[in-house]
């Protein structure tokens, strides 16, 4: 219990970001195949960086400094001020409703007039912020034209801008949008299929594995929850409870326990994970064949340690009831 406490509270310490301020609810994929990329800053400056969160989903926007910067809306008004004191977002700029949600359907008040004087609301004290923004994100149903006529290629849809300002000065943030071709997600369940053949079949050679089997299956999730943060997404508390009560196991694992343990690990570190299977794009750092390769061999690790604590709940069973052998009496005269 000790071990586990331990565990809960550096992971929660270690997976616990920065908060920035956020100009909206939004949403964000959780995987797709448009990669939005930035490319730079058309004017650099020391202390002003920005990059993609989210599987592209959001920009994120630091300013250390020391002066405000304005992101400007899609008509040029000023639509978020990053100041030394912190966020404040124009209540007047439509994009402020528009980039509410990621497909921009949030209904816009009457008051939302971009030529109409700013009316600044304070968001956050902090010098970061994240905001969905249009001109970052293929918005129109279905396939881009390229896609439907090539889906085995990448396709480049466009070169976008979103303008800044600092006093007089307008400058832009850079970037690209492209459509990303899919995986062959047979492949990844191929994977999955064959690590929980191996798997199994080591820990029914060799029970004495079910402890470093255990601590490898729990490391994944928390791995992979790692790898979610570090693009910009909230610590997922499934994740990292799938993966402790892995590593739990390790140390202590009956038979009902490992099973259970097992199914967790499968469940939400695997199978609710398996969108990234199908989808170039995805809300974690690093490389997404890692993140893919995590996901399957969760899959197949924790459903060899469900199936050993299942067999191994059997084998422990009560016993059968014993047969009952007929017993002569023999009486000799």
């Amino acid at each position: 219990m000790r071990r586990l406490s331990l565990l809960v509270i550096v992971a929660g310490a270690f997976l616990a970001p920065a908060t920035p301020a956020f100009a909206h609810g939004g949403d964000a994929p959780d995987a797709t195949g448009y990669r939005t990329s930035i490319t730079g800053i058309s004017t650099p400056e020391k202390g002003l960086t920005v990059r993609t969160v989210e599987a592209g989903g959001r920009l994120e926007l630091s300013n250390t400094t020391g002066h405000s910067v304005e992101v400007l809306g899609y008509s040029g008004e000023p639509y978020l001020d990053i100041r030394p004191d912190g966020t404040w977002q124009n209540v007047n700029s439509p994009a402020a409703y528009v980039n509410e949600t990621l497909n921009g359907d949030n209904p816009m008040p009457a008051s939302a007039d971009p030529t109409a004087p700013p009316s600044w609301r304070k968001l956050s004290s902090s010098t970061t912020v994240r905001w969905h923004d249009q001109r970052t994100h293929w918005l129109s149903p279905g396939l881009p034209p390229a896609a439907a006529t090539d889906p085995t290629s990448t396709h480049r849809l466009r070169n976008w801008t979103v303008p800044l300002r600092v006093e007089v000065r307008v400058f832009e943030i850079r970037g690209t949008l492209d459509w990303v071709p899919p995986p062959r997600a047979w492949l990844w369940c191929s994977l999955a299929a064959a690590v929980f053949v191996a798997t199994s079949a080591l820990l029914r050679r060799w029970s004495r594995l079910v402890r470093p089997v255990a601590l490898i299956g729990g490391s994944i999730p928390l791995a992979y929850a790692v790898s979610t943060v570090l693009d910009g997404n909230s610590p997922s508390l499934v994740l990292v409870l799938a993966g402790l009560l892995a590593i739990a196991a390790a140390f202590r694992h009956p038979p009902f326990y490992l099973a259970l343990s097992g199914a967790c690990l499968a469940l939400f570190a695997g199978v609710t994970q398996t969108a990234v299977f199908g989808a170039a794009v995805l809300p974690t750092a690093g490389p997404a064949w890692l993140s893919r390769a995590l996901v399957a061999t969760a899959i197949g690790v924790g459903a060899a340690l469900a199936v050993s604590g299942v067999l191994r709940l059997r084998a422990a069973g009560p016993p059968g009831r014993p047969e009952v052998s007929e017993v002569r009496t023999m009486v000799i005269a």
